[in-house]
């Protein structure tokens, strides 16, 4: 059994989370829906089982690195039991789309609607994961000076090998289905979800506009994303009201226009029915502070 280690970074201001490491054995802490205001990186070291998340379900084994937004639904059951690490930080301590050049796992690792929420670790990246981790439990522990430059630099070092790991890995998906002729329809698809997600809100929308069938293209976006197409539409409208709301301080009803919705009241009931908090309190909870305290 591994040795319990939790190790935490206090927002001074608010008294939230700001920054925790934290070593596990089993899967009591993730064998139910979480909804954390805070982004969470999940490396199973050993162990299998399924994973919920969202609307879509995925076996997993050993090595494999999960990458949860905030507010992302997700539940771990496990077949074997489970062993590894887990990191969460707060966007007011790191925040992905601010660092994006930096970092560029936004997309890749987080927000991808196209994409299964983890990636399966290398040897060589499993090493990159342990030494970094220890070095980070190694900071917390001695509370040096200029401490949290220290675990943000850690931080970013991780989520780039995590990020430039997904990215070979896609490549070699995409490859292997290069001969499909779905994967047109898919990319079409993609790129008019992207550009059009403001204005066209229903699958209709999308059908018309890609000339196929509401059913064909149903079916094809369940084969490739295990998700429907109105699934797909409503996450990538909540990817960009979430950084909308923790990025700007646009009124809400603003944000509600720019995506496509007149009535902002509407917009408030879709955007808690698909994060399961208002627009307001995940604005509160996911914003942007300074001033941490270690436990």
């Amino acid at each position: 059994m591994l040795e319990k280690s939790i190790h935490t970074l206090i927002n001074r201001q608010n008294g939230n989370l700001a920054f925790k490491i934290s070593k596990f054995d089993n899967n009591s802490n993730f064998d139910h829906i979480q909804r954390n205001n805070y982004y969470t990186l999940i490396w199973v070291i050993k162990g299998s089982g399924q994973l919920k998340a969202d609307f879509s379900e995925f076996y997993f084994e050993s090595n494999s690195l999960f990458a949860f937004y905030p507010y992302q639904p997700f539940m771990l059951s496990e077949k074997e039991e489970l062993e590894g690490f887990e990191i969460n930080f707060h966007p007011d301590f790191f925040c992905i789309h601010r660092h994006n050049k930096e970092v560029a796992c936004n997309g890749v690792l987080f927000n991808n609607i196209y994409q299964s929420p983890f990636v399966n670790v290398d040897e060589n990246s499993s090493n990159i994961f342990s030494m970094l981790i220890q070095q980070i439990i190694g900071e917390m522990k001695t509370k040096n000076f200029e401490q949290n430059e220290m675990l943000v630099s850690y931080l970013k070092v991780f989520l780039i090998t995590a990020t430039r790991l997904k990215i070979e890995q896609q490549k070699s998906i995409e490859t292997f289905q290069i001969k499909n002729k779905k994967l047109t329809i898919i990319q079409d698809l993609k790129t008019a979800i992207d550009k059009n997600y403001k204005d066209l809100h229903s699958a209709s929308d999308y059908s018309s506009l890609l000339n196929i069938s509401a059913n064909a293209l149903a079916k094809i976006t369940k084969e490739f994303f295990n998700k429907t197409l109105t699934d797909l539409i409503s996450e990538r409208i909540i990817i960009e009201a979430k950084r909308e709301l923790y990025l700007t301080k646009k009124p809400i009803k603003e944000i509600a226009f720019e995506l496509g919705y007149n009535d902002e009241l509407y917009f408030s009931r879709f955007f808690k029915t698909n994060v399961d908090v208002s627009p307001q309190l995940y604005r509160k909870t996911v914003g942007f502070d300074r001033g941490f305290l270690e436990t």
